[in-house]
């Protein structure tokens, strides 16, 4: 999972990216307006992946992780003239969700490009520069399209598909005019794939983050209005969440323990993160490895199979399963088939969130 994080300058995006990657780069008070990019992986964390890997000492323990990239280079006016710059453009398209920050506090120190710290304002700048870009890349489709299918020289089955994504596209275009983004649609699977390759940003789900400084503030809609599908709010204390990054474990809980914050911002952002995609977490466990791995809601246990190795999918006989609670409450996976808490399931069966699963396949 690729999570692009996005914001206008002196947003404070890079003191979120070093809280939620515990990296340190330099943080400025003043933007270089060029495209930079830090990436960073980050384990994702999970408790139970700490249980199971005592439960079974393996030689090996591998977390599941998120790609974190700080999108530097947008600001007022990026999106007008025909849309983004194609390298910060295909930045975008590469992530699987935006994060993006929005300032929502005081600092002499940090002077404010639009001069006034107005986070509602903020959020509605980068948005319609995003807006128009994906406007641009309709227009020019549609443009295409039309050329196309008024030369008819294209072969049935590809007219259909074209007369289908032109007939989405002139639905997409007054929507964008109205200053809307693409994610407010809900596409079915054939309309997602006929727009799939299409450079389109605002049809990602989008989480907002409002830092809030040195404030205690729970309640984003408290701060701004902003109701999208595909889309969540979430407040984060940025330069303390980025401090505490830096601390050893210990000191670390202690420290949220003080300030009464219930989980550090990595495990809050990764959370909600996971949520908005809709994904969640299945393990595979033994001697040699316990491993979290990251699958869709709604999967099933091919394709569970296939996210572990292509031949499991494709020798796919049975999936052993077990829920990790009862794993847990049986002490193993002996006892648990003792107790009759593990089950065989075929390819039709949909994972749930924490299954323990063992792929029986066959590859001749």
């Amino acid at each position: 999972m690729q999570i692009g994080i996005i914001g206008l300058p002196n947003s404070t995006k890079t003191t979120i990216f070093n809280a939620l990657t515990r990296g340190q780069i330099e943080t400025a008070a003043y933007a270089s307006g060029k495209l930079e990019i830090h990436t960073a992986m980050v384990d994702v964390p999970d408790p139970r992946v700490d249980i199971l890997s005592k439960m079974f000492n393996p030689r090996k323990t591998t977390r599941a992780q998120v790609q974190y990239n700080d999108i530097a280079g947008l600001q007022r006016g990026i999106g007008e003239k025909g849309g983004l710059d194609g390298a910060l453009l295909n930045q975008l398209v590469q992530s699987d969700a935006l994060l993006h920050v929005v300032r929502a506090f005081e600092d002499e120190n940090v002077p404010h490009i639009e001069e006034t710290v107005d986070p509602q304002r903020d959020l509605e700048i980068l948005d319609t520069e995003l807006i128009l870009s994906d406007l641009a890349v309709v227009e020019r489709r549609l443009e295409r399209l039309e050329t196309a299918l008024a030369k008819r020289i294209s072969a049935p089955a590809e007219r259909d598909a074209q007369i289908k994504e032109q007939a989405l596209l002139q639905r997409f275009k007054p929507h964008l005019e109205n200053g809307l983004p693409l994610r407010d649609f809900e596409l079915s699977g054939d309309e997602a794939r006929l727009v799939k390759n299409l450079a389109l940003v605002t049809i990602k789900s989008q989480l907002v983050l409002l830092n809030v400084g040195d404030r205690a503030v729970n309640d984003p809609r408290a701060i701004v209005r902003y109701d999208h599908r595909q889309t969540m709010l979430a407040t984060l204390q940025g330069k303390l969440e980025m401090d505490i990054a830096q601390m050893a474990s210990e000191d670390a809980h202690a420290f949220l323990a003080e300030y009464g914050i219930a989980e550090p911002g990595l495990a809050k952002i990764i959370r909600l993160s996971y949520a908005l995609l809709g994904l969640q977490s299945f393990f595979t466990v033994g001697d040699d490895e316990v491993r979290a791995w990251t699958i869709p809601v709604g999967a099933n246990a091919v394709d569970a199979a296939g996210t572990i190795h292509t031949d499991l999918a494709r020798g796919f006989i049975r999936a052993e399963v077990i829920a990790y609670a009862d794993l847990i409450a049986s002490g193993g996976l002996a006892q648990a088939r003792q107790r009759g808490v593990m089950r065989l399931e075929g390819k039709e069966y949909i994972v749930k969130d924490g299954d323990v699963i063992s792929i029986r396949f066959n590859v001749s």
